[in-house]
């Protein structure tokens, strides 16, 4: 399981729709909503 850097959802990684690779890490996302805010700032969210 990972953690929606965005909202701190929890997300299961083998079914998320959404993730996105930022600075050699995968993030995975509950949401587009979540997944659109993490790619416009990446750096925001990232740890």
């Amino acid at each position: 399981m990972a953690t929606d850097p965005v909202c701190g959802m929890t997300v299961n990684e083998s079914s998320a729709k959404w993730k996105a690779d930022f600075n050699g890490k995968t993030y995975y996302f509950c949401s587009q909503g979540c997944f659109g805010r993490f790619t416009a700032e990446p750096s925001k969210f990232a740890d």
